[in-house]
């Protein structure tokens, strides 16, 4: 049965009803009493406006549901049907005889998918309420080291800094390493820019080097061959889920007495011989950016197991301010707190975490499937020894010359999906200071970012995977 996705009992509450909503991602909810028949239909703009107007999330939603709602028949005709759709209906309910909901039609002329959604089903709004209305809403609360020491906890590691980005908190992570003018930071060449912009604004010197080819990481052996006298410290980088070569890293950090700093905005949960991303470096930094797998909707973390690093990382982050005596400041540092509104969302995030990262294996593996008889896509491999990776945007290669044009026709067909980043060698900016990339290069012509939503099911995904195999 379609429709029992949005089905909510009439003696739910508003909360469950929202709860609902949020998980069914169609925006809307069907209201039904104890003998399964339709009795409301309720939208998320229905639940934003009695937030709004006051009520409480444990009123019932009896008492505040359309009664006067569109509706059709099974029996009814599509054209007939069509007829119902206008701005403000998107959703009919469809039902049998006994009144009874067993599908939906749904207005699709301007369907559009998107390619990363967060899902807010858990306590979210009710710790961002708590947080609120106590007025503790900078960077002062109870949230925020619920969240540093949730967060850092389920990594495996002592101490979290909470930071206002994961661009900050690299920048932090470098900044409390003593990391600048004079020295090299080696990076991969397929990140985001963040990464070797927070090796720039320390003065220091990045040194781009190539990827693996079959995990897309950053190539310990190119590593290897770019330190120098002035290297202190690499960046690797677990890009799209995949975790790095740790092994190979850490003992190429220990045999030159580098600093090894993990960027793991992009794999939360990613692990390498059973130990998870952000467990291996001195410092390892996240983001919790609207589309990643934990979202604050801005914000990003620190983690270490070094107390005097995270102590100085404390007093960075917060201009270089005493804890003794306020408003003396020690050093030059930075404003870089996280508010106690965004831990608020981050600490409701984390009490489901490994909920979140089950369901978007479950999404990966459909597109798996789905791709399973198409020869001319690669996904991302899952199968690489000693590494679990996570899916944090699925991700697929194509021929060269074909993935603009599949990526053309996705978004005429309303699907969001991306091109891989485009290698820092290739831009002006950072051009000077790559090594031979020629991986990265062919790697990122070929690579495509595919829908990883909580609303994702079989039949977008099999959409999609037509819609690929058109294309190409």
């Amino acid at each position: 049965m379609r429709a029992e996705k949005l089905l909510c009992s009439h003696r739910a509450t508003i909360k469950e009803v929202m709860v609902c909503i949020e998980k069914n991602g169609k925006g809307t909810a069907f209201i039904v009493d104890d003998g399964g028949r339709l009795k409301g239909v309720v939208t998320d703009g229905d639940i934003r406006r009695l937030l709004i107007e006051g009520y409480g999330l444990n009123e019932p939603i009896r008492d505040y549901m359309k009664k006067d709602f569109v509706y059709a028949s099974i029996r009814e005709k599509a054209e007939e049907i069509r007829k119902k759709f206008n701005y403000a209906v998107r959703i009919v309910p469809l039902v049998n005889e006994k009144m009874e909901p067993v599908d939906y039609g749904e207005y699709n002329e301007n369907i559009h998918i998107s390619l990363a959604q967060p899902q807010l089903s858990g306590n979210e709004y009710k710790y961002l309420m708590d947080a609120f209305l106590s007025t503790w809403i900078s960077s002062t609360g109870k949230y925020l080291s619920r969240f540093e020491e949730g967060f850092s906890a389920w990594c495996g590691v002592r101490y979290g800094v909470a930071t206002s980005n994961g661009t900050t908190a690299l920048h932090l992570a470098l900044a409390a390493l003593g990391i600048g003018a004079g020295d090299e930071v080696i990076v991969p060449d397929m990140t985001f820019a963040a990464t070797i912009n927070a090796v720039l604004y320390t003065g220091a010197k990045p040194v781009i080097v190539d990827l693996e080819e079959e995990s897309w990481c950053m190539d310990p052996e190119a590593v290897e061959k770019a330190v120098t006298e002035r290297t202190k410290a690499l960046i690797p980088v677990h890009i799209y889920g995949q975790p790095c070569d740790m092994g190979r890293l850490c003992e190429t950090a220990k045999k030159h007495g580098l600093y090894l700093i993990e960027d793991c905005a992009e794999a939360h949960g990613a692990m390498w011989k059973g130990k998870k991303a952000g467990s291996y470096g001195i410092i390892s930094c996240f983001s919790f950016f609207g589309n990643k797998v934990v979202t604050t909707g801005e914000g990003g973390m620190c983690i270490t197991d070094d107390k005097e690093l995270y102590e100085k990382m404390r007093l960075l982050r917060d201009h270089g301010m005493s804890k003794e005596k306020k408003y003396y400041h020690e050093v030059v540092g930075f404003n870089y707190r996280m508010t106690n509104l965004q831990a608020a969302i981050g600490t409701a995030q984390v009490e489901r975490i490994d909920e979140i990262l089950q369901w978007r294996t479950e999404v990966e593996n459909m597109y798996r499937k789905a791709f399973s008889g198409t020869e001319k896509v690669r996904m991302q491999r899952d199968d690489l020894k000693d590494r679990k990776k996570i899916a944090w945007l699925v991700s697929i290669l194509v021929a060269e010359d074909r993935r603009d044009t599949v990526l053309a026709h996705l978004k005429a067909n309303g699907v969001d999906a991306r091109a891989f980043f485009i290698p820092l060698s290739e831009m002006e900016l950072y051009r000077d200071y790559a090594k031979d990339c020629r991986v990265s290069k062919r790697i990122s012509r070929m690579g495509i970012n595919l829908p990883t939503t909580w609303e994702m099911d079989r039949e977008k995904i099999g959409r999609i995977a037509e819609l690929v195999a058109e294309a190409l």
